[in-house]
């Protein structure tokens, strides 16, 4: 049987912005079709770490590879054709659009998805996006906003999901609900790599785990490996 390539591998990985480096060797692995949470302090390289991944931040040393094809120096655009999708930090949505409009915009990014698939996938996942499809995305409510921000993203089924504090600002209820979407794309097969301040929400899901310090990967493993030491570190009752 043939072995699958891991969805992402990063390899003693450094990056920063000008001359500042915020990652100091980076090495993670994230097996395909699971969860995999990525954890730390504010400053840790979180974010970065995804920026990187994705393109928007340069690495200055080390490898990516993404299902195998290494993709250090491309672009934005190319590795999203390639299926590296990300739902930043701050949603990330065009409000002065409405709801349907914002999905429209993803068939012009990914060559092959038609408009009639796009909602069919968007309103499946989130009914209500569908019932308010003719609504300005800005005059929605944060969670709404939050569900259009992933529905943007999934509706392009990328093989490699990147997202950035998808809890940021939100009620738990409206978390958990985003969060049982993450587990069921998971599940069916999409590799998922989540940044999340509060530990103890993404380890529900979460099939391993990092925890990053100083830009660096300080621990790695399942997450019963992890929860005693976040619960005990500077984590705290922020977990």
């Amino acid at each position: 049987m043939t072995a699958v390539a891991p969805a992402l591998e990063l390899i003693d990985v450094h990056a920063g912005y000008g001359r500042i480096e915020v990652l100091r060797g980076v090495s993670l692995t994230v097996p395909a079709g699971c969860v995999f949470a990525l954890l730390g302090p504010n400053g840790a390289g979180k974010t970065t770490t995804l920026k990187t991944v994705d393109g928007r931040v340069p690495t200055t040393a080390g490898c990516i590879h993404v299902a195998g094809r290494h993709v250090n120096g491309a672009g934005t655009d190319d590795l999203a054709r390639a299926g590296v999708c990300a739902v930043p930090e701050g949603r990330g949505i065009f409000p002065n659009l409405t709801v349907a409009e914002n999905l429209r915009m993803m068939t012009y990014a990914i060559p092959g998805l038609s408009w009639k698939d796009a909602q069919e996938r968007a309103y499946a996942r989130f009914p209500i996006l569908g019932e308010r499809r003719g609504q300005l995305a800005g005059t929605m409510s944060g969670g709404q906003q939050q569900m259009l921000a992933v529905a943007r993203v999934i509706v392009t089924d990328p093989p490699l999901l990147l997202v950035d504090e998808l809890s940021m600002g939100l009620a738990p209820m409206i978390v958990a609900d985003l969060y049982d979407v993450l587990r069921q794309l998971a599940a069916e097969g999409m590799s998922i790599l989540l940044v999340e301040q509060f530990a103890r929400t993404a380890l529900q899901i979460a099939d391993y785990a990092a925890l990053l310090s100083q830009g660096r990967v300080a621990h790695v493993g399942e997450p019963a490996d992890l929860i005693d030491m976040i619960n005990a570190s500077y984590l705290g009752a922020s977990a």
